[in-house]
């Protein structure tokens, strides 16, 4: 609260103040004294708040006595009016603070449970760089079920990127439980032990929901050797990864694969294990859909590979991170309807 703010309301009870002891008995400009303690109700709490309010009703003391005298019915009204307006006001306030108060403690558990969830990467791992972005769909709990992950082990970085079905604190549970099994396997299994566990994970998280359908979870596991330029990738059901690579952005193609939970139905346990070209002075962009489907006002999707396409820095993931971010806003006018992780591993 500035002090230029608070003289607004002392300036009105002054002005009508002044403009009422100076005009005809007839002429009662006391009830603009209401107007004071509900402007500083913007931008106060209670406690300016009941004192402008005293200074209001000490001004309306004044204006009554110097027209007919405090007692007159019409001062009376004047008076009774103003001071159970003040009080609304006053309790509106301590409301609203109490309000704000609960608020803040919620945004503080849920930044609390975000790092907990959603750990911050490691800045680098071996041979890599890594850089992250998350932004919740939901704004006031700041997670969701986008998740990310990475763990070291046996000579190689293992990641792991996904989607649970739904969005916000509905998917949270079932985002911790995978990235749980992600962390407690990733530094000692092969990748596809690990991609196996995560299924298992998936199809036996709580059984179900609320609405009757079956937990799954869109991912990328991937396994980067900090000796060989290669990296191996497990594909179920998650966006393809971009490899950049100069001013080039190329798709990974890759068999998509069921989703986590519900590789099963197709009688397919086993998934393959892709392998890519990831030299030195590679990038590689992977991301959830909640990127990919972010639409403009004309309802278009965001082009991520075009928009990289045109970043002209070369300083390495975060750089790029925020020029997706920042492009990624502008596009969709500044809020996302959907959970959104972007992932960027440079070699």
């Amino acid at each position: 609260m500035s002090r230029l703010a608070l003289l607004m309301p002392l300036a009105l009870i002054a002005a009508v103040l002044v403009v009422d002891v100076q005009a005809p008995a007839t002429i009662h400009l006391g009830p603009f004294l209401a107007a004071a303690p509900a402007l500083t109700a913007a931008f106060a709490g209670p406690w300016v708040t009941g004192a402008i309010s005293l200074v209001s009703l000490a001004a309306l003391g004044v204006i009554s006595q110097v027209h007919g005298g405090l007692f007159t019915p019409n001062h009376q009204a004047q008076i009774i009016a103003l001071l159970l307006i003040s009080v609304l006001v006053v309790l509106f306030c301590a409301a609203r603070e109490r309000r704000r108060r609960e608020l803040h403690r919620a945004r503080s558990l849920a930044e609390i449970a975000q790092q907990a969830l959603i750990r911050p990467l490691p800045r680098t791992a071996g041979p890599l760089r890594l850089g992250q972005l998350y932004v919740a769909a939901d704004a006031e709990a700041q997670v969701g079920g986008d998740l990310y992950g990475a763990v070291r082990g046996r000579g190689a970085t293992r990641l792991l990127i996904g989607d649970v079905r739904g969005k916000g604190l509905t998917a949270v549970n079932d985002a911790a439980l995978l990235l749980g099994a992600f962390r407690a396997t990733a530094g000692r299994w092969d990748l596809d032990a690990v991609v196996a566990h995560l299924e298992a994970t998936a199809r036996h998280a709580a059984g179900g929901t609320d609405d009757g359908l079956e937990t799954f979870a869109t991912a990328l596991a991937l396994e980067i050797d900090d000796e060989s330029p290669t990296l191996h990738l497990v594909q179920c059901g998650h966006p393809q990864p971009l490899l950049v690579r100069g001013r080039s952005v190329t798709v990974l193609e890759c068999e998509p694969g069921l989703p986590l939970g519900l590789n099963g139905l197709a009688g397919e346990e086993a998934r393959p294990v892709h392998t890519f070209p990831f030299g030195e002075g590679d990038m590689l962009v992977l991301c959830t859909d909640g990127i990919l489907e972010a639409r403009d006002a004309h309802g278009s999707f965001y082009p991520l590979a075009d928009r990289i396409a045109r970043w002209q820095a070369d300083d390495g993931p975060d750089s790029l991170i925020a020029h997706v971010h920042t492009d990624l806003l502008a596009h969709v006018g500044g809020q996302l309807t959907d959970d959104a992780a972007l992932v960027v591993i440079a070699r």
